[in-house]
């Protein structure tokens, strides 16, 4: 897969491609069935599928304080993308230029010119352009006029309700790893490599791996019991902690895993740390040895729920 970030960087026309355009966070089941109706066509149409996503999200520049907290970051839906064989992945900078686009230009200059687009695959639902002029009714006009088809995107149910980025934040929200693993067709998780922190684990008797998670935030939030993997082809269990620490006046997002019944040098290593079950919230402890005393709990926890699972 060829990543694109920005228009700039497009450089040349692509080939005569499958189009579908949207956020992708989480790359769920629902997702899924699209990636795998634009390759179909792709495939059927000797063409190449491409997907066009935009940073921030359309809601995350016009409504801050509105925009869901995205259920994974840029680099979980690069590999996931990537994993489904997808040729080109365009990312466009969403600003104020690029938000004034009409519609016909959206179309005439990028779905046109710049993709070469033969087929585009979307949601019914979706809206473009300057003042979201544009739909899914005018996109098959524009289809007509510029020689591209326009299918609408699959539905897909679980339990009779749509599968959804929504619904799986929900889940996660109400500590429903389960049902949010059967949404997504994989446990939840996030990946990163382990990163030096401040060494304050390792100070309190609890050395921690590090993964700092960058500035966007993200629906999952507290101490969790987890799973490890990526360390010498084994699945460990280990308690993990994401947010700002406040304890310490942290500002930055990261994730911190105590592996249970571990102790190794792992330090550049690459790691996906899957989330089974939420033990608390993060909370201001006043003073390290309460937070100590803590984490002595948190671990007791995590380790009874291994113990249902078993």
């Amino acid at each position: 897969m060829q990543l694109i970030r920005g228009l700039h960087n497009l450089t040349q026309p692509l080939p005569p491609s499958a189009v579908t355009i949207g956020n992708f966070d989480g790359i769920h089941l629902g997702h899924q069935q699209v990636l795998h109706q634009l390759k179909t066509i792709a495939d059927q149409g000797a063409l190449c599928s491409a997907v066009i996503i935009f940073e921030p999200q359309p809601i995350e520049y016009f409504s801050p304080d509105k925009a869901p907290k995205r259920l994974s970051r840029f680099r979980e839906k690069i590999a996931y993308l990537k994993s489904h064989k997808i040729d080109y992945l365009l990312c466009l900078k969403f600003d104020q230029s690029f938000s004034e686009l009409d519609a016909e230009e959206f179309v005439q200059d990028l779905l046109v010119n710049r993709l070469k687009t033969q087929h585009l695959v979307i949601g019914d639902d979706f809206r473009f352009g300057k003042n979201r002029s544009g739909d899914f009714e005018s996109l098959k006009g524009y289809g007509k006029q510029y020689g591209f088809k326009v299918d609408n995107t699959e539905t897909l149910l679980f339990d009779e309700i749509r599968v959804s980025s929504t619904r799986i934040r929900k889940c996660i929200q109400n500590d429903d790893f389960t049902l949010a693993a059967a949404l997504l067709g994989r446990p939840y998780s996030l990946s990163g490599k382990v990163s030096h922190g401040q060494k304050l684990g390792r100070q309190l008797g609890f050395p921690t791996i590090n993964i700092k998670m960058g500035s966007k935030t993200l629906i999952v939030k507290g101490i969790f019991a987890v799973i490890v993997k990526g360390i010498d082809n084994r699945a460990l269990q280990g308690v993990a902690s994401l947010g700002t620490r406040p304890t310490v006046n942290g500002v930055d997002s990261i994730l911190e895993v105590y592996i249970l019944d571990f102790n190794q040098d792992v330090y550049g290593y690459g790691v996906e740390v899957e989330f089974l079950h939420k033990i608390r919230e993060e909370k201001k402890f006043n003073s390290l040895e309460e937070l100590k005393v803590n984490i002595k709990q948190d671990i007791v926890l995590a380790k009874q729920h291994f113990e249902r699972l078993s």
